[in-house]
């Protein structure tokens, strides 16, 4: 874990009554002070920078445990040591110059406090599509672009995070709402901060019409044939097994059956977080509709004039004497049950129907084994190069491209293969097979080549 290398005192700037001074010490450092920078500053250079930051600051309190120096290279020094002590920065010397740079994790750190500082907004959109296009590039080569599944896996990630993040942002805003006594000051969080930071962008840009979500089912549905496909998967897994990603084939499959399935579990367990969101945002507009239309206390004065009024023309002999003409407009129609507030309605659910059960003509069916089988035939792997070549040589050491009998096309597969087996599978059989050229050629009826030979590695002959 990233804290297990942290120093236990790197956080204590950041907790200090000073630490807004520090925060905003450490964020110029590494974007303006190191930047791009590949080689460490002299520590010079460093207390020279510190001094012109704090000398522009507005907040001069940079020490909270003792009189700030008004000297300026006493006051840069303080800081300087501070950030030290704390495990921020790292001092050594070349070549009798002391030189200064970040710490390698707490550099991990700044850069996800400097990415936080900066606001980026998350986009959606482009995490989903940074799925779809990572799993079909995987999918469509396997054996070359096999780490897009694992990308594909960590976007999926990502974007649940992010709708967990949407979730708990706006629960945290309603709760503050609602534990708000004053009602304009409650009316003010939520149009600033709700509506305006989760209502109309994140919220909306999930109910778009152009939505991430309509890129939903190319991912489950490429998800789920990569699962279903052994060739896919056996592809895959020799890639991750290629390229390091596992010490062997079981760990290779696991791996990359547990992506799938995971990308799968994300997107199609979407309506659950989508579901959340939305309860959230029915239930505080309901309150602040309720807020607002009980806003005004009801006047017991005003209630009693209007009671005396409405038994004053009750009382009257002549109850339509002296009262106006009534204004109605044919133009305008009157207020009525349609300008009333309704509740926000819940989505209705999608009504599913079983699909009809289709039955796959056994001819198609036979195809489909056929060219299945048709392709195992033709692919040539390590394991049966190996077996080819063990079964010809038996105890000798060598053979002759000349002397191997190929029986079949099976047999002719892999021994067109041969003379590039330094090469083949990225030279995987190079260390136990050599290949030499030699005078003759080879004319079998099958091929036509220069003659060649072929040799176990000396560390097996012994």
């Amino acid at each position: 874990m990233l804290f297990t290398h942290l120093s236990d005192d790197l956080f204590k700037p950041l907790a200090s009554p000073s630490r807004a001074f520090n925060a905003a010490l450490l964020l110029h450092l590494h974007a303006r002070v190191f930047g791009d920078t590949a080689e460490p500053l002299r520590k010079s250079e460093l207390l020279g920078a510190i001094g012109d930051f704090a000398a522009d600051f507005v907040d001069r309190e940079i020490d909270d445990e003792a009189v700030t120096p008004v000297e300026p290279n006493e006051r840069r020094s303080v800081v300087y040591r501070r950030l030290l002590d704390a495990g921020w920065l790292v001092e050594r010397r070349e070549r009798y110059v002391p030189v200064v740079e970040f710490d390698p994790e707490a550099r991990m750190v700044i850069d996800e406090l400097a990415r936080l500082d900066r606001g980026e907004r998350r986009s959606y959109g482009g995490a989903v599509l940074d799925v779809l296009g990572s799993l079909e590039s995987a999918i469509a080569n396997p054996a070359e672009r096999s780490e897009a599944l694992v990308n594909a896996a960590k976007s999926a990630r990502t974007f649940l995070s992010h709708l967990r993040n949407l979730a708990g942002s706006m629960r945290k805003s309603e709760e503050r709402i609602l534990r708000e006594a004053d009602q304009g000051t409650a009316l003010r969080l939520y149009f600033e901060e709700f509506v305006a930071r989760h209502l109309v962008s994140d919220y909306r840009t999930l109910y778009t019409r152009f939505n991430p979500f309509r890129f939903r089912s190319g991912i489950v549905r490429e998800a789920g044939r990569a699962l279903r496909d052994p060739l896919t998967l056996r592809a895959l897994t020799d890639a991750g097994l290629r390229e390091g990603r596992a010490p062997d084939r079981d760990s290779a499959e696991r791996a990359v059956r547990s992506d799938l399935a995971e990308i799968l579990a994300i997107f199609e367990g979407l309506d659950r977080h989508l579901d959340a969101v939305g309860d959230i945002v029915a239930r505080l507009e309901r309150r602040i509709a309720a807020t607002l239309r009980y806003l005004d206390h009801r006047d017991s004065d005003r209630i009693e004039r209007t009671a005396a009024a409405l038994r004053a023309v009750a009382g009257s002999d002549d109850v339509l004497t002296g009262l106006p003409d009534p204004q109605v407009s044919l133009f305008r129609p009157p207020i009525g049950e349609p300008h009333c507030y309704a509740p926000r309605l819940r989505r209705a659910p999608i009504e599913s129907e079983p699909l009809p059960e289709i039955e796959i003509d056994p001819v198609v069916e036979a195809f489909i084994a056929a060219k299945d089988a048709f392709r195992e035939r033709v692919a040539v792997t390590p394991e049966r190069v190996v077996a080819f070549i063990e079964g010809r040589l038996g105890p000798e050491r060598a053979i002759r491209g000349s002397q191997i009998r190929i029986a079949d096309v099976d047999d002719f597969v892999v021994f067109q293969r041969l003379r590039e087996i330094d090469v083949l599978f990225d030279g995987t059989l190079r260390g136990r097979y050599r290949l030499s050229r030699v005078e003759g050629r080879v004319s079998n009826g099958w091929l036509d080549c220069p003659d060649f030979l072929l040799e176990r590695a000396p560390a097996l002959r012994r």
